[in-house]
């Protein structure tokens, strides 16, 4: 069934040339777009070969100067200011979105709701390790530890322990989006995310530097001169991620309410366009497949490696989202030039999650979130050894294999072109 609503969208999205009549005796006179010569380049694939490897990779490196970037210190700040200068260098107007944040007591989200970190326990929340029968991911094999780590000394480097040894404190929290405004219907919206927070007393290179990285080098080229789309593009780089989605939560509690209205009135302008789609990216590079015998798991990145994309089949938009998630793996067909991707229907524990009963939300990961990476898959996760140097070119180009296909899939729908 999934195969074939993915080969219904994979066909949708390219125009289909009808082949000459077998009978046809006299060839038509060519048309004045024909006598000109070939048909011309396609523009998306044009914004796809803008991507880079090593300015991906720079973008990276540039985010681990801050450490981990953990929420409510110093490093987090100064990221946060760091990232709102490269949007603004990169002609993409930036904004910030403001709120408090307060550790919740023990046994509640920061929501206030009992269970599981940012899920609330319930829809969407991590399945773990689960076996056939017991409803949820399932994962065969041997599983790998997981957890955070706390304990500063595991640190090797003496520099990166001093620079993450500030404690976050609770108060005022701030995070930066900035938004390519459609040129034909500006009041209609995607949102393209990633969260820039983390901890483990690493770098966070991957989680979620990767992801990161990847929505500011969208940002870039869509905000290229030359660009123009037809709807609205929003690029948001969210905060504590890590203590419960409480960024992507504010951005929803602050403008769910003021979508598609109009201010000033006649001006054509939309402080908060209409929500078409939400994308979000989290953990982009690691795919070594599962711990062996021994939990250890393979150096090398695994040839079947592949970009995953997650929907989640029990939210109020559970379909509309399924088609999401099919459209951009359509999109990773037509421009991913390394690695394939795969759906699945268990996104969880991650910002798309506030958006999913109101958008159609999906993820992009580096592994099924509920079954690979909850068993293991990155032993980097939350640890010290999610830093730069940790990585291999290979695992920097899954990252970019996600982004070329967002951007693919986020270039047809939102109608972009190249101007003249």
């Amino acid at each position: 069934m999934l195969k074939a609503v993915a080969l219904a969208l994979a066909s949708s999205l390219t125009v289909a040339q009808a082949a000459p009549s077998q009978t046809q005796t006299q060839t038509p006179a060519p048309t004045s777009s024909q006598a000109a010569g070939p048909r011309p380049e396609d523009p998306i694939q044009t914004l796809v070969g803008r991507l880079d490897l090593e300015r991906y990779k720079a973008t990276i490196k540039g985010l681990t100067q801050f450490g981990d970037r953990r929420q409510g210190t110093d490093r987090n700040r100064a990221a946060v200011d760091w990232i709102e200068a490269q949007l603004k260098s990169y002609g993409c107007p930036p904004e910030r979105i403001k709120y408090e944040y307060v550790t919740p007591q023990r046994g509640t989200t920061a929501g206030g709701q009992r269970g599981g970190r940012g899920a609330g326990g319930g829809r969407g929340a991590s399945q773990g390790n689960k076996r056939p029968g017991q409803g949820g991911s399932t994962i065969f094999g041997t599983p790998g530890r997981t957890g955070v780590n706390n304990d500063p000394n595991l640190q090797p480097d003496d520099k990166l322990r001093a620079l993450n040894a500030q404690a976050s404190t609770d108060g005022p929290r701030e995070e930066v989006y900035c938004t390519k405004v459609g040129s034909k219907t500006p009041g209609e919206m995607y949102i393209i995310g990633a969260h820039m927070d983390g901890y483990g007393w690493g770098e966070a290179a991957n989680d979620d530097g990767s992801g990161t990285a990847l929505v500011m080098e969208l940002a870039r080229i869509f905000s290229s001169p030359d660009v123009q789309t037809d709807r609205t593009i929003r690029f948001a780089l969210w905060n504590n991620e890590e203590t419960g989605l409480n960024g992507a939560r504010a951005y929803v509690d602050e403008r769910q309410a003021l979508q598609g209205k109009e201010s000033p009135a006649g001006s054509g302008k939309y402080p908060e366009p209409k929500w078409l789609g939400m994308i979000q990216h989290d953990m982009m590079m690691f795919d070594h497949g599962m711990p062996g015998p021994d939990g250890k798991v393979s150096p090398e990145q695994r040839r079947e490696a592949d970009v995953n994309i997650e929907f989640q089949m029990d939210s109020k938009l559970a379909a509309e989202s399924q088609k999401l998630a099919w459209t951009v793996k359509a999109a990773n067909e037509k421009y991913a030039t390394d690695y394939p991707a795969a759906v699945g229907p268990h996104m969880t524990n991650t910002d798309s999650t506030p958006f999913m009963d109101i958008v159609p939300s999906i993820s992009l990961r580096e592994n099924e979130r509920g079954a690979q990476i909850g068993g293991g898959w990155d032993p980097h996760w939350h640890q010290p050894t999610d830093v730069f140097s940790t990585f291999s070119d290979a695992d920097f180009r899954l990252g970019l294999n996600a982004a070329q296909t967002t951007l693919g899939a986020l270039g047809q729908l939102s109608g972009a072109t190249l101007k003249k």
